[in-house]
């Protein structure tokens, strides 16, 4: 037990240190504290809230900020597509929601089991595991790159198949082509991505991500409107801006002192236990895409609805924005993540059953925020996007729908990064099949074709997947038992520390 004394010190050191040193007594001052029990229990709380609440806004607010900010370079792409005119903005939304969200959806899957890894390998001092992760993910994703660039390919002939149609169809082809360059930045970008968020390092990607977003707005405004590219200019565009990410990110791995324990160079360990790496990956990937996909289906759905034009349109304001908010979560998410992995990497359960309960709550309190909003712009908030009174009250009636989704979604994500701090992939894929495929998705169909409610009822249906799944993550994260999952976190990088074995 800590000394009275030493727990009235002040809660971060004040004399410069370097950031690990700083980070792992922060930590290790945490589970003290929790585990104080001479302490009251109202000054042992407010005590080690102080202590997370920095930790996770540390963590968070930059991690929101470049989710919003890679994802404004997505929006704003479909921004400047939609003033070209409405078949433009429908192909926008269904190329990026309908065939970019498969990439997206998978590689970033596929990276996350990097933030497991790293996360819990940084919280146990086994700093020089976190470059071979990095670039074990790196070969991976750059594989799986390839086949995904074949859908890309028959994206036209896809969408076609799925009942699109030709016009659309046509037109979100032509968006998808300019967009493969960017799943092989994806499969750079996101292994970086995990990495340094598994150790905190998440200001210079906010700075850089900045950065890049006014490059990409210049570069867009001139290939849309001055060069006249239409589509094919914005989605490439869009795909630049991705490299530029991934290269100053990089960068600033190879060249800055804050990563040198954790990035040695390039070693041929990279190519080791690669088989066992990607079984992880797909079970991330599965995780991921069976959330991200959920919502994609939502969009192609609605392209099979009577005037789908207006549908689409409707849908692909209100998606829009839930994308763009929805980064705030995933920031969130990334925190969670982060902290629980951290956490469980140096042994100290209570730390990291304290961080799943204050950031949760948090991202809740948050969420309500943004739904109030959303609600009392409902008539209005399509005009950012494009013109027209009709599309305007289609958006208008789905905002109520809109709201509860961002509610659900102050929850949820934040769940997930819990469950991808703790390495519960597998578990939680499960859960995502039964939740949004088995209830969610027929319901939704069901509504929207046979009581013929359109987008609203296939929203409806498909949040009723959303809030089983909520409750079941709900469940099972505030009763595990997070000694147990120290246990399991010490036997996983054992393993994967000792997996030398070429592929």
């Amino acid at each position: 037990m800590a000394p009275r004394d030493e727990l009235q010190e002040p809660i971060l050191p004040s004399s410069p240190e370097p950031e690990l040193h700083a980070h792992c007594e922060v930590n290790s001052r945490l589970e003290k504290i929790l585990n104080d029990t001479q302490l009251p229990y109202l000054k042992r709380l407010r005590l080690a809230s102080v202590i997370e609440l920095k930790l996770l806004f540390r963590l968070a607010a930059p991690a929101v900020f470049v989710y919003m900010i890679n994802n404004f370079m997505s929006l704003s792409t479909r921004v400047f597509a939609g003033h070209l005119g409405n078949l433009e903005l429908a192909a926008a939304a269904l190329g990026n929601s309908g065939i970019q969200l498969l990439a997206y959806g998978f590689m970033l899957g596929m990276g996350s089991a990097v933030e497991t890894l790293c996360g819990q390998a940084y919280g146990a001092h086994r700093n020089e595991m976190l470059g071979i992760y990095l670039q074990r993910a790196t070969v991976v994703l750059t594989i799986t790159a390839i086949p995904m660039t074949a859908i890309y390919l028959v994206s036209k002939q896809i969408l076609l198949l799925l009942g699109e149609p030709t016009s659309v169809a046509s037109a979100a082809a032509v968006f998808v082509y300019g967009l493969i360059p960017q799943i092989f930045a994806y499969a750079v970008n996101f292994p970086i991505q995990k990495f340094l968020q598994a150790q905190s390092i998440v200001n210079p990607s906010a700075m850089i991500s900045a950065a890049t977003l006014g490059v990409h707005l210049l570069l867009s405004w001139l290939a849309v409107y001055k060069l006249g590219l239409g589509l094919i200019g914005a989605s490439l565009v869009l795909s630049l801006s991705w490299w530029i990410i991934v290269g100053a990110q990089f960068v600033y791995i190879v060249k800055s002192s804050r990563c040198k324990q954790t990035w040695t160079g390039f070693t041929w360990n990279a190519f080791s236990g690669l088989w066992e790496f990607v079984k992880l990956s797909v079970a991330s990937a599965v995780m991921l895409c069976l959330e991200t996909w959920y919502f994609q289906i939502l969009v192609l759905i609605a392209g099979l609805l009577e005037n789908p034009e207006i549908a689409l349109d409707s849908l692909a304001v209100c998606m829009s924005i839930m994308a763009l908010l929805f980064m705030v979560s995933v920031g969130f998410n990334a925190a969670a993540s982060v902290r629980v992995s951290n956490e469980l990497g140096a042994g100290n359960p209570k730390s990291a059953a304290f961080s799943v309960v204050i950031v949760n709550l948090i991202s809740f309190v948050i969420s309500v925020i943004e739904a109030v909003i959303v609600i009392a712009l409902r008539n209005v908030i399509s005009y950012a996007f494009t013109e027209g009174e009709t599309v305007a009250k289609a958006v208008s009636e789905l905002c109520p729908l809109l709201a509860v989704s961002l509610v659900l979604n102050g929850i949820q994500p934040v769940l997930s990064g819990v469950a991808v701090g703790c390495g519960w992939q597998k578990f939680v894929a499960y859960v995502n099949v039964g939740c949004y495929y088995v209830v969610g998705i027929p319901i939704g169909c069901l509504l929207g074709f046979k009581f013929h409610l359109g987008a609203q009822g296939i929203w409806s249906g498909m949040l009723g997947g959303t809030t089983m799944q909520t409750i079941i993550l709900l469940w099972v994260t505030f009763h595990a038992d997070w000694n147990a999952e120290v246990e399991k976190a010490r036997m996983r990088l054992d393993k994967w520390e000792d997996s030398k074995e070429p592929l």
